[in-house]
């Protein structure tokens, strides 16, 4: 049986204790987007990288899409070919399976 295919959110360890007790992530942006921004796992370094570099407080959150109770929509909407996971809805953390920490070097890149 193969694995699931997950995807993941980048976030603050702040944001993911306040998810937690409210029982769902709903980031600052969402009511401006509409969505989640998510990536495939050989995105989440680029991105972390491109918005999060240098800061110590980030995790990643590992998220089952067969777990949410809405739908993931495969996109680019600034430009370019690649694509990544929208979440159009809150995100519920029993859809989470893991929050991992990510740790930025002493140049502050994430490797």
């Amino acid at each position: 049986m193969s694995r699931p295919v997950h995807i993941f959110h980048i976030t603050t360890g702040h944001e993911v204790d306040a998810a937690c007790s409210r029982g769902e992530d709903v980031p600052d942006a969402f009511a401006r987007e509409g969505f989640i921004h998510c990536s495939h796992p050989h995105q989440v370094m680029a991105v972390a990288n491109r918005l999060f570099r240098g800061r110590s407080d980030v995790v990643l959150l590992e998220i089952d899409p067969a777990r949410l109770p809405c739908r993931v929509v495969e996109e680019n909407l600034e430009g370019g070919a690649e694509r990544y996971p929208h979440i159009y809805g809150r995100l519920p953390m029993a859809a989470v399976v893991a929050v991992l920490p990510l740790r930025c070097g002493a140049d502050g890149q994430f490797t």
